[in-house]
C-alpha cells in the first residue's frame, strides 16, 4: 500500500518526501512531477512568495532509468526563499545555534494553528507552529501525490479539480455546475483541469471567472481575504472500491480524512452532499437501470458512491476552503507572553488560495484511490497490476 510523509519547514532550506509502496515498474519523470507543481503556484490572488518560488522536486532515489523499483521514492525540493541574498532565514532557522536578537512571535493570529500549536508543544515563540503549519507544505505533498496519481492514470483513472466559488460569487445549484462539466467528462477528468487552469481563478465559466477576480480585487484593497468553494472529478473508476464491512475501509470516509488534512479546509461533501439533507428521496438517489450489459445509473447525484462503495460513476467531490486567516487589515489577538491585547502582525499571504489549493486536493486523492486499487486487484509490479485490473474491470 502506497504511503507518503513530508518533513520541512515554509522557511527551511527545503522539503523532503518519502513516498512508500509504489509498484514496481511506473514510469515516472521530474518533469512528470512538476507539471503538478506548476499549477500549484498558478493562481490570481496568490502572495509574493510565487513571484521567486519556482518548485522542482528533486528524485533522490527510488527510480532507475525513469521507472520506480518498489523501493521508497525520496524527493527533496529547495526552499528559495530560504537561500535569497537578503534572508535572514539561515540564522532564523538554524538548526544548530541561537543567535541573539531573533524576534520571538508572540502574537498568534486567529483561524490559525499559532495559539494552540504553541500551548500543545509549549513554545514560547509560534515560528515553529508557523513553519509547519504553513500551506508551503503542500508543495512537497504534491508532489508525492503525483506518483500516485500516475500510476492511476496508465490504469485510465483521470482526476481534475475546478472552482465553484469564491466569496459570494458562484455556480447557484448542483445541476449548473453539471451542465458544465457534463461534456468535459466524457473525454476523462483531466480535460476538466485543463479547462479551468485556461482561467486564473480556475473557473469553468468565463462570466463568473471575471466577478471572482474583481470579488477578490475588493477583499485585497479591504485588507480582507476570501475561501470558496471548489469540485474534484474522477474518471475511469471501476465499481467495488472500498467497503461497507468497517467503518475505515468506506472510500468516501478515506477521501474526507484526507482533504480534510490539507492546510484551511472545513468541509467535504460527496455528490449532492449537503443539499440531499433537505431534499426529498426521489430527488437525491440514483435509479438503477441495465443495458443488457451491465448494470447503469442515468443520474449521478451519489457522487459514484453508495455504502463507502463505488459505483462505476464518475466520483464527485466536493469541498469548502476558509479564507486565509493572515490579512494586511489584522484581527485582534492577545499577546502569548504580556496577555494583552493587540492587533494581529502580518505574515506574507495570498489574498485567496482557493485556486491553487484545488491542485492540492486533486493530489491528496491520488493516493487513496491507488490504495483501493491496490487493495482490490494487488501487484508488486504495474505489469502484474495491469493484467489483474484489466481481467477484473
Amino acid at each position: 500500500m502506497i504511503r507518503y510523509l513530508t518533513a520541512g519547514e515554509s522557511h527551511g532550506p527545503g522539503l523532503t518526501g518519502i513516498v512508500e509502496g509504489v509498484p514496481a515498474g511506473l514510469s515516472i519523470t521530474e518533469d512528470e512531477i512538476a507539471e503538478h507543481l506548476e499549477r500549484r503556484q498558478k493562481g490570481y490572488g496568490r502572495g509574493g512568495r510565487m513571484a521567486f518560488e519556482k518548485d522542482r522536486a528533486i528524485i533522490q532515489s527510488g527510480v532507475r532509468f525513469g521507472k520506480t523499483m518498489g523501493s521508497p521514492v525520496a524527493l527533496y525540493m529547495e526552499n528559495r526563499a530560504f537561500a535569497k541574498d537578503d534572508a535572514n532565514w539561515p540564522v532564523v532557522m538554524n538548526k544548530e545555534n541561537e543567535a541573539e536578537g531573533i524576534e520571538k512571535i508572540t502574537l498568534p493570529r486567529p483561524g490559525h494553528a499559532d495559539l494552540v500549536g504553541a500551548q500543545k508543544f509549549r513554545f514560547d515563540d509560534i515560528r515553529p507552529v508557523i513553519e509547519r503549519s504553513s500551506a508551503r507544505e503542500t508543495a512537497m505533498r504534491v508532489a508525492c501525490c503525483s506518483i500516485a496519481r500516475k500510476m492511476l492514470k496508465e490504469l485510465g483513472i483521470e482526476i481534475g479539480g475546478h472552482v465553484l466559488r469564491i466569496g459570494s460569487i458562484g455556480y447557484e445549484s448542483w445541476e449548473q455546475s453539471r451542465n458544465i462539466t457534463e461534456d468535459l467528462i466524457s473525454g476523462g477528468a483531466e480535460s476538466i483541469y485543463t479547462e479551468a487552469d485556461r482561467s486564473d481563478v480556475r473557473c469553468l465559466d468565463d462570466d463568473l471567472s471575471a466577478q471572482m477576480r474583481e470579488e477578490i480585487k475588493v477583499r485585497r484593497k479591504e485588507g480582507s481575504s476570501l475561501g470558496g468553494l471548489w469540485e474534484v472529478i474522477i474518471t475511469g473508476v471501476p465499481a467495488g472500491l472500498g467497503s461497507y464491512t468497517h467503518w475505515d475501509k468506506k472510500l468516501d470516509g478515506l477521501i474526507a480524512q484526507a482533504i480534510m488534512g490539507t492546510q484551511a479546509m472545513k468541509g467535504v461533501e460527496i455528490g449532492l452532499g449537503f443539499e440531499s439533507g433537505y431534499l426529498p428521496g426521489h430527488q437525491v438517489h440514483d435509479e438503477i437501470t441495465h443495458d443488457g450489459n451491465t448494470f447503469k445509473r442515468d443520474t449521478n447525484r451519489s457522487g459514484g458512491i453508495e455504502g463507502g462503495m463505488t459505483t462505476g460513476m464518475p466520483i464527485i467531490v466536493r469541498g469548502a476552503m476558509k479564507p486565509i486567516p493572515t490579512m494586511l487589515n489584522p484581527l485582534g489577538t492577545v499577546d502569548m507572553i504580556t496577555h494583552q491585547s493587540t492587533e494581529t502582525r502580518y505574515e506574507r499571504s495570498d489574498v485567496c488560495a482557493l485556486p491553487r489549493a484545488v491542485v492540492v486536493v486533486e493530489s491528496v486523492i491520488a493516493p487513496v484511490l491507488a490504495n483501493a486499487i491496490l487493495e482490490k486487484f494487488g501487484g508488486d509490479s504495474m505489469e502484474e497490476l495491469k493484467e489483474r485490473f484489466s481481467h477484473n474491470v
